[in-house]
């Protein structure tokens, strides 16, 4: 990924632990940047994030970027045995008490942090990282609603988005509810970064397309029979398909949900076409509003077909480095 021009490696939280594969990117590269997308805040401590987190800023030479999000109550509850309550508060707090500790670790204080939901007032100095060069690493919050976006404005450095959104809904949803986080935080919205993938179907012959385009269908409705993403859908006017697909999902048909997503909703939501058509989408898309864009692509492809993108894309927008 390096040595094909990618700028930044992300690494989700599904079957893996995030933190061990940045690690491993990270010791493997000298310039690539590495970023958790997403490490599940609510299934870990603040410390244990924290302490994760300041290890990797260290390792990495100043190349990580924390990224976390909340994942769904069943999920945190029981998958993660965690409690879990007030998402949009409790993740308000949860990024303020990892400040707090890194501030202890960097600045060689004493931790005092009492929050509603968390607390830490003892870090003896045996338990205390030594501070080092490259400081504490950017946070960027995972959201999609408006309570949780507005958390990631007040508190957090970017906001990477979900891959079932619009450029749209960023623009009229998103970019707002950041900038009103942003201002009662009395911080400056240019200071603040928009990244996260992209659903993007492509291939260089006409069966690579077909096959990563129904492939890109079937996620568009597997995320779009969630009611956490309801907004998205009530935006463009496609509340009608949420329901039919929510009810397909508690009936079991799950095979059958990918034939609701007409062309409308596929293009709206998804970059689709040959590499050189994918590239300019993402540019003419993406550019105005977001620092970075990453691919995300439920399809077998030749992976080299990206590099391919990410090339046309630095070529429209004369970065060296544009693509995550």
């Amino acid at each position: 990924m390096e040595s094909e021009g990618f700028a930044t490696a992300w690494c989700g939280e599904s079957k893996y632990d995030p933190f061990l594969r940045c690690l491993s990117a990270a010791a493997a590269t000298e310039r690539l940047r590495v970023g958790t997308a997403v490490a599940i805040a609510f299934g870990r401590s603040p410390l244990t994030t924290a302490s994760a987190a300041y290890d990797l800023a260290r390792y990495s030479r100043g190349r990580f970027t924390l990224g976390l999000g909340s994942q769904v109550k069943s999920h945190i509850e029981r998958r993660f045995s965690m409690p879990w309550s007030h998402p949009a508060a409790r993740m308000r707090e949860y990024v303020t008490a990892v400040r707090a500790i890194w501030e202890s670790w960097q600045e060689d204080k004493n931790l005092d942090f009492a929050g509603d939901f968390y607390t830490h007032t003892l870090m003896p100095p045996f338990f205390r990282p030594a501070a080092h060069e490259f400081g504490v690493p950017e946070i960027f919050l995972a959201a999609v609603g408006e309570r949780m976006t507005e958390v990631a404005g007040e508190v957090c450095d970017g906001l990477a988005f979900h891959p079932f959104t619009t450029a749209r809904y960023l623009r009229e949803v998103t970019l707002p509810a950041v900038a009103r986080g942003r201002a009662r935080a009395g911080r400056d919205i240019d200071e603040f970064a928009l990244c996260g993938p992209v659903l993007a179907a492509t291939g260089r012959t006409e069966e690579e397309l077909a096959a990563a385009t129904a492939g890109v269908r079937a996620q568009i409705a597997f995320y779009a029979s969630t009611p956490s993403y309801r907004g998205v859908l009530e935006l463009h006017g496609w509340e009608a398909v949420a329901g039919e697909l929510t009810a397909m999902t508690k009936q079991g048909r799950w095979s059958e949900l990918a034939t609701l997503i007409d062309d409308e909703i596929l293009h709206a939501v998804a970059v689709v076409g040959e590499p050189d058509a994918v590239a300019r989408q993402l540019v003419e898309r993406y550019g105005p509003i977001a620092r970075s864009v990453s691919f995300s692509t439920p399809y077998q492809h030749d992976r080299t077909v990206w590099r391919d993108v990410a090339a046309e894309v630095a070529r429209l927008t004369g970065a060296a480095r544009p693509v995550g």
